[in-house]
């Protein structure tokens, strides 16, 4: 095992992940034993989605173990984007489940089933309801604290299982005192579509990314800290961009910089940056920080009252906004 395996955040996830796909295991003879027992669609296509959950969990499981491993020659990022390859197959995966409980819904219009011990099915579902809510919440919670989109997804999949066993029990609750038993098809479709739609919310996520959308939330923190924090050497800080590799965040900047300044000078300049950002993002960052060197039309608007090289006056001081951060180029009146 490697040594990136034993450290604490790794462990944990993989410990999260591991009790999910056994209590999954549990849960989803549970949801068989209760379709067998009243022949509803409607339970059939929970615990059919419980399957998705099972193999969804295993990918995930092996991937929160691959992602754990370290950087090398072939992955100088690391493994952390087959996080969103997991996520991604899980989605779809819960959107085709979503699909083929539609078709066999529809046709037992045609071919009804007669439900049996709905009694027995509406308890079983309550409980696997509840169980399948609390590790969903864990799950999430231990995701967003590791960065882990594998069980961000994961605890996602488990909370709309829960409420999935609320519509059942609402659902079979109603044809248990009505009688109508036409109207279990009826919520297996609606509970297919939910799924569908969650499975399409998981999926583009996977999507964004794998194609490294911008996380304009995050992009909009970094510019707040850098600029409330910024240092009159930094005449601007541009061509700011941020990428995940599942719990690493990297991120690329230009910082302008007095022309004259030596290597070590702005070595050190970089520094300050470089721990300004970790301020915000402690953990698990990686920066490249290009240095540019400062050019006479950016003298207006720079905060350098010492500067040895001024070739125009201080007019205006820019502020600095996502908007021009994220540009390649330097700032300028």
């Amino acid at each position: 095992m490697s040594i990136a395996l034993q450290t604490p955040n790794n462990k944990e996830k993989i410990l999260v992940q591991t009790i999910a796909l056994l209590v999954g295991l549990v849960l989803l003879v549970v949801k068989f034993f209760a379709y067998f027992k009243t022949n509803s669609n409607a339970i059939l296509t929970d615990a059919l989605e419980s399957i998705v959950n099972i193999i969804a969990g295993s990918f995930g499981l092996y991937s929160l173990f691959l992602a754990a491993k370290p950087k090398d020659e072939d992955h100088p990022y690391g493994h952390g984007k087959i996080e969103y390859i997991s996520a991604s197959i899980e989605g779809t995966l819960i959107a085709a489940t979503g699909i083929s409980m539609i078709i066999k819904s529809s046709y037992n219009f045609f071919v009804p089933k007669q439900l049996e011990h709905l009694a027995i099915g509406l308890a079983l579902i309550i409980a696997t309801g509840i169980i399948n809510f609390i590790l969903g919440h864990i799950a999430q919670k231990n995701g967003k604290k590791n960065s882990s989109l594998t069980l961000i997804a994961s605890g996602e999949h488990l909370k709309v299982d829960a409420y999935t066993s609320v519509g059942l029990l609402i659902g079979l609750g109603i044809i248990y005192f009505t009688n109508q038993h036409w109207l279990d098809n009826v919520l297996a479709i609606l509970i297919g579509i939910f799924i569908i739609y969650n499975g399409y919310k998981i999926l583009k996520k996977s999507v964004a990314g794998i194609m490294d959308e911008a996380d304009f939330a995050l992009l909009g923190k970094v510019v707040k800290q850098l600029s409330a924090n910024r240092r009159d050497n930094w005449m601007d800080i541009h061509n700011l961009r941020i990428i995940k590799f599942g719990e690493k965040i990297h991120i690329d900047c230009h910082a302008t910089i007095p022309w004259y300044f030596n290597a070590v000078e702005v070595h050190e300049e970089l520094k300050y940056i470089e721990k300004d950002v970790k301020l915000l993002i402690p953990n698990n960052l990686e920066t490249f920080i290009h240095a540019d060197p400062c050019l006479p039309k950016c003298c207006k608007s720079c905060l350098k009252q010492d500067c040895i090289a001024r070739q125009f006056p201080f007019e205006r001081k820019i502020e600095w906004t996502l908007e021009n951060m994220m540009k390649d180029e330097k700032h300028s009146l």
